[in-house]
């Protein structure tokens, strides 16, 4: 064939250039070098994939293959069809050529799929040809495949992003968010990241990629350094900003242990501008942006602001309903003295990522009784807590004067629908002589009592009725005795509830595990925490009784 030079450039791409014929190679390889490229040349498709294997091992594989379709050892359309097949070197465009030495350059050739898409070539060269068409040619394919693969990792980068704003609308509390968008952001850019909400208060939460999470945490002082730092960088912030913190101030072993960077922080302040997000990654000593991955990064950093303001404000609004809770219900050193009877009482709140619940107990003197309830305010917010507090407190005031457990039911019936319409509630109530043993059991649409008694045998009392708040009359009270080994014991559907698992499955399984617990009301309670008490998603409230003195003369 015949070739002449042409004007030299810069030695941008690499080709390999695959033909049988020595002269072909020659011809070829001197036209490239001339055209700026760098070269190398085998002379079978075997040789080919040894190339390539070896260039793959060192990280430097060609951006172009220049292949004879009729080579001595298989066709140029069987080495590509090889080389499409390897994940690594798929990328890698190829030009099949003909027409050279000892081919006849006509189509129709054995094993030539034709023309198309489905002849399995990235471009078609026919020989001879012109230096420039050559050099055309295989800049034309190599500018192709990079095109080629900036939009797959653009496809990539943007179906990672979804990834991560999808697992960060999935969290379920601040810690897990921070978590999700590190992950997030690790892998959109390949580096280490850290995660950043500065909340009220200054309440900072920090979160890694999973695989930084089994490495030891930067200390106080570098907590401390990134909450000053974030403070002064998003005062009278509203939008985006993105920024570099040169190492002396960016706490060294956030990416690495005991290495400082240079970090590059994207901040959003959430809508509310209480709280603030930062994501932040280390730069690699080169000073040039990347404008479409501080855009990927600046899109994950809203979805955590949007994700983190109802996250935040939900774990105030818990700390509120938690706090009333605490308030208001006694603890178990500060129950009231009741004659005739042992109280314990366990309270558990939910898990931390559950929503607060409106559970509750009480123990009260009614008349010459004592009279114990549990309850459940339907729903779980701060409204179910504070409705929780009224109950609790009007039971009290209608004990002054009444003590039947059915009429009390009826009262907190009327109360609920006339002051919190559409709210309902669970209650037990059980009024106990202490003197005989005599206990009434007015249930509203609550878990009912199970009596553990000694022998080694539970039951549940026969008492139902509707719930409060939905207008229904009470049925009278349930009569039973209670032995002087008796325990009484009244929990809340948190204890024992599981998605999943039918309630009367899961108040047998109760049961079962109230009969094997040792004597004694603590260690009843004890006993029963540990089999079920443990990651609830809602709250256990808790009361058992038994009694201390019984005259039955």
């Amino acid at each position: 064939m015949s070739v002449s030079g042409s004007g030299t450039a810069a030695q941008d791409t690499t080709v390999l250039v695959v033909d049988h014929t020595a002269a072909g190679r020659f011809a070829l390889g001197t036209v490239l070098r001339r055209a700026g490229h760098q070269v190398v040349v085998v002379g079978t498709g075997h040789e080919a994939l040894v190339e390539l294997d070896v260039r793959l091992r060192k990280g430097g594989l060609p951006d172009v293959a220049l292949v004879d379709v009729h080579l001595p050892d298989m066709s140029g359309f069987e080495l590509r069809r090889r080389l499409k097949a390897r994940p690594h070197m798929a990328g890698v465009p190829v030009v099949h050529f003909s027409g050279g030495e000892g081919d006849s350059g006509e189509p129709g050739d054995p094993g030539d799929p034709g023309e198309g898409p489905e002849a399995g070539g990235d471009a078609r060269l026919r020989l001879p040809a012109s230096p420039e068409e050559i050099d055309a040619v295989v800049r034309a394919a190599v500018r192709a495949a990079r095109l080629r693969a900036d939009d797959q990792a653009a496809a990539r980068r943007l179906a990672l992003l979804s990834e991560a704003v999808v697992a960060i609308q999935s969290a379920r509390s601040p810690q897990e968010l921070v978590d999700a968008a590190a992950e997030g952001a690790a892998r959109l850019t390949g580096a280490p990241a850290a995660v950043f909400v500065l909340g009220p208060d200054d309440e900072l939460y920090r979160g890694a990629p999973r695989s930084r999470t089994s490495l030891a945490p930067p200390d106080a002082d570098a907590h401390r350094a990134v909450v000053a730092l974030l403070r002064r960088l998003a005062h009278g912030q509203a939008a985006v900003r993105i920024t570099t913190a040169p190492a002396p101030l960016w706490p060294a072993g956030f990416f690495r242990p005991g290495t400082q960077h240079d970090a590059r922080l994207v901040l959003i302040p959430t809508q509310d501008g209480r709280a603030t997000v930062c994501l932040a990654t280390p730069t690699r000593g080169v000073r040039r942006v990347d404008p479409e991955r501080e855009s990927l990064l600046a899109r994950l950093a809203q979805a955590t602001a949007l994700a983190a303001e109802p996250l935040l404000m939900y774990r105030a609004e818990r700390h509120v309903a938690l706090t009333l809770q605490h308030s208001f219900l006694p603890q178990p050193h500060r129950l009231p003295e009741l004659p005739g009877v042992d109280v314990v009482v366990r309270y558990v709140p939910a898990s931390r990522e559950a929503e607060i619940g409106g559970d509750f107990y009480a123990a009260l003197r009614a008349g010459d009784g004592v009279l114990v309830a549990v309850g459940d305010v339907v729903g779980h917010s701060l409204e179910a807590a504070t409705v929780m507090v009224e109950i609790r407190h009007a039971l009290r005031a209608y004990c002054v004067d009444e003590s039947d457990p059915a009429v009390l039911a009826e009262r907190l019936d009327r109360m609920l629908r006339l002051y919190h319409p559409g709210v309902t509630a669970t209650v037990c109530l059980v009024l106990i002589d202490p003197g005989t043993g005599r206990a009434h059991v007015a249930n509203a649409g609550h878990i009912p009592p199970l009596i553990v008694r000694d022998g080694r045998a539970a039951d549940y009392v026969k008492a139902a009725g509707p719930l409060l708040g939905v207008g229904v009359p009470h049925p009278p009270p349930t009569e039973l005795f209670l032995e002087p080994a008796d325990r009484l014991l009244m929990v809340t559907d948190g204890l024992i509830e599981t998605r999943g698992t039918d309630l009367a499955v899961s108040m047998e399984q109760l049961r079962a595990a109230a009969i094997g617990a040792m004597p004694g009301l603590d260690a009843l309670c004890d006993t029963l925490l540990s089999c079920f008490g443990n990651d609830r998603e809602d709250d256990v409230a808790m009361l058992a009784l038994r009694l201390t003195h019984q005259d039955l003369s």
